[in-house]
């Protein structure tokens, strides 16, 4: 049986269109591809991957008289995360796909941020974010990060954190957050930004 290998696009090219030089592009290969032969990664391995970062689960904790045994669950924000990088929706993730997007999250202005930050929030990708879809995101990190993470926050914490989202960010009180409207609001409101960076540390 033979395995389909992945072959990337020249460096030169991807130098060009990222923010790495060549040397570290072939760092970042070697480590792809050390992890994935094939040269593509899918959402199965993704998660895999990605719960590597996030070993709590099963874990108990006692912190501030608060208990919990619930494992943190890094499975959920993995998928969404999955989603952001396949940009081409094609059910896996190139070298090309995963090294764009770590030069945005890692040497991208603040607008490419807030945009990639935008497309991640936009679930269905429609343009829009709606509350449902940025509360399935916060409930997600807030699964991934562990309750005993928060230990005076309630069920209802994800609820609240979007609620007070929308306040600040639909302006023109329509239901959905634009594009437009998203990045005005991250960049005028230094909470907002705060917020941000703590969900971009999860990358």
């Amino acid at each position: 049986m033979t395995m389909v290998c992945h072959r990337p696009e020249g460096l030169d090219q991807l130098e060009a269109q990222t923010n790495f030089s060549k040397r570290e592009l072939q760092v970042l290969y070697r480590g792809f591809k050390n992890e994935c032969p094939s040269g593509v990664v899918n959402e199965e391995t993704f998660k895999q991957i990605y719960s590597q970062f996030f070993p709590h689960g099963g874990k108990d904790s006692c912190i501030e008289g608060f208990s919990s045994s619930s494992p943190a669950d890094a499975s959920t924000y993995a998928h969404f995360l999955f989603n952001a990088f396949d940009s081409a929706h094609t059910g896996s993730i190139k070298f090309e796909d995963f090294v764009t997007a770590l030069s945005i999250l890692l040497r991208g202005t603040v607008t490419e941020k807030l945009q990639w930050t935008f497309n991640l929030y936009d679930i269905n990708r429609d343009g829009y974010i709606n509350k449902e879809e940025m509360t399935d995101i916060v409930r997600a990190i807030y699964d991934m990060m562990g309750k005993y993470t928060y230990p005076v926050l309630k069920n209802d914490a994800p609820k609240q954190h979007v609620d007070a989202f929308f306040q600040k960010m639909d302006k023109n009180r329509d239901g959905v957050v634009t594009l437009d409207e998203f990045i005005l609001s991250c960049q005028e409101d230094e909470n907002i930004m705060r917020s941000l960076q703590l969900f971009e540390n999860v990358i």
